[in-house]
Formats: C-alpha cells, sequence, structure tokens
C-alpha cells in the first residue's frame, strides 16, 4: 500500500530529527498499534528511542504526524 507524508509530518521529521525511513518503517512494521476512530497509532523502537506515528488508512496510508515518547 503505497504511504504518502503531509506536509506536517515532514516538517515533524525535521524539527524532531526523525527520518523518512523510521517512519516508513514504523508503519510497515510497528511493535504496537492502536485504533482510535479512524486513526492509527503505530510505535516503534529506534536508536532514538520510541516513536509514535499516527496515520489514517484509505486507498493509501496518509501520516498524520509523528512524535518522541
Amino acid at each position: 500500500m503505497k504511504i504518502v507524508l503531509t506536509q506536517h509530518v515532514k516538517e515533524q521529521m525535521e524539527e524532531r530529527g526523525i527520518s523518512e525511513d523510521e517512519v516508513i518503517n514504523t508503519v510497515k512494521y510497528p511493535e504496537n498499534t492502536q485504533k482510535i476512530d479512524e486513526l492509527y497509532y503505530a510505535k516503534k523502537k529506534t536508536s532514538q528511542g520510541t516513536i509514535e506515528v499516527v496515520y489514517e488508512k484509505q486507498s493509501y496510508i496518509k501520516v498524520i504526524t509523528v512524535y518522541p515518547l
């Protein structure tokens, strides 16, 4: 499934020092995922700590934001 990064998530990645690879790997291979309403919250440990990626599924995956935990 195609993964699209919004402008907002790109800004958050740059501001928080999180790479695109880390975001995509978290979506594809999460350690934990929760669905709340229409949003998915995927968590994964990275070399810098645990991050959470928030996305929604349509005909593709739209990544909304990312932040460290």
